[in-house]
């Protein structure tokens, strides 16, 4: 057996993390909350919000030379839509500040768009809200965003669309990445081989109930791989690369990507999420695996643990006897940010209402691969108890 213990350490946040407990969560979590954002925007009340959570992450440059955390995070205003925030912090830990302004609203006529999209398209398919963005970092400066977006009449309706940035405060949307409905989008920062961008994608199929826990949505079992010539597209459908299976595992209801890949010395490192049905509802899991870094579409070269990255645990949502909690039992990652040592800061939002952070090694993310391994393509475990 290899590295089964680790150090962890995040601007002054430090620890041990184990194959037991793999993520150390920040103890003064959560990091950012509707109340932080209220003292902000709280003057509009349109803007006034609920939650604040699924953020996606990046590390830029600031104006002083030194290295700055950007959380785009996602916020549910009182009429049920969700619109995307910007918070700043120079250590990716606390002294968040918000911007005045939401980071993105839904489409209309005044925002920017690249030629020959469909505007009136994309401003329908926005209507309903923005939500969960993912922030790809693709070399040259340049960040694509992928960000779920909701039909403001037809319900479940949902795309990703795609957007680009450079310096967080211009925004060129590009439209849908398929006229197909999905969620979950992620893209590797570079090329493969032959020069083909690659995504992680989870399209919505065929509708279907769980058994005593209600409708969720859509059956959501499987990851796919999607390729483009550029990261901006147009993008091609590919192949399943991974199943959540239905037997007794934590990702038995539906897996999706959740953090856009990292490279590391193991392959491509893939937080994903993944959902099981309980006579309780749906708890909402991390899980990890790692992709081929020469061959990163191949099911026979994924390696994935069985085992969760991270559970929902009482303290993932500390709020205020009044609060609005909008979804129990819930951990969900939209980014994830490498530092020192093999150190990742995973962000994470609690019960989809507060955004937290945790702490994890990439050689014991690892290490959980080798130790708790799983079939890519049908989700039976590989090891023996």
């Amino acid at each position: 057996m290899g590295c089964t213990k680790a150090y962890v350490e995040w601007n002054g946040f430090e620890g041990t993390v184990t194959i037991n407990e793999p993520v150390l969560r920040y103890p003064g979590n959560p990091i950012l909350t509707c109340h932080d954002v209220n003292k902000i925007w709280g003057n509009d009340a349109h803007l006034y919000t609920y939650t604040v959570h699924n953020a996606g992450m990046a590390e830029v440059a600031g104006a002083n030379g030194n290295t700055q955390t950007i959380m785009l995070f996602r916020s549910h205003i009182a009429d049920g839509r969700s619109v995307i925030g910007k918070a700043v912090s120079e250590n990716g830990i606390n002294g968040w500040k918000v911007d005045p302004r939401p980071f993105l609203l839904p489409a209309t006529e005044n925002d920017m768009f690249t030629q020959g999209v469909d505007i009136a398209s994309i401003i329908e398919s926005e209507a309903g809200g923005v939500e969960d963005m993912r922030v790809n970092p693709v070399g040259g400066g340049l960040y694509v965003l992928t960000y779920s977006a909701y039909h403001g009449q037809i319900t479940d309706r949902v795309k990703v669309m795609i957007a680009v940035t450079r310096d967080f405060k211009t925004v060129v949307r590009y439209g849908p990445i398929s006229e197909q409905d999905m969620r979950n989008v992620v893209i590797f920062p570079e090329p493969d081989k032959n020069k083909k961008w690659i995504a992680l994608l989870r399209p919505n199929d065929k509708t279907r109930e769980i058994s005593g826990t209600g409708h969720i949505g859509g059956s959501f079992g499987e990851i796919c791989t999607g390729f483009a010539p550029g990261p901006t597209g147009p993008w091609e459908l590919g192949n399943v690369i991974m199943r959540s299976g239905y037997g007794p595992s934590s990702f038995q209801a539906k897996i999706g990507p959740a953090a856009p890949p990292i490279r590391t010395q193991y392959g491509w490192l893939n937080i994903f999420h993944g959902v099981r049905s309980t006579m309780a509802g749906n708890p909402y899991t991390l899980g990890v695996a790692f992709h081929d870094l020469e061959d990163p579409t191949n099911p026979s070269k994924l390696r994935i643990s069985a085992k969760p990255l991270l559970m929902p645990g009482a303290s993932d949502c500390l709020v205020s006897e009044n609060d609005y909690v909008h979804v129990p039992n819930v951990v969900f990652s939209c980014g994830a940010l490498v530092g020192k040592d093999n150190t990742v800061a995973i962000y994470y939002g609690g019960n989809d209402t507060v955004m937290n952070v945790g702490l994890a090694n990439i050689q014991i993310l690892n290490e959980m691969c080798n130790i708790f391994p799983l079939d890519p393509l049908t989700g039976k475990h590989l090891y023996s108890l």
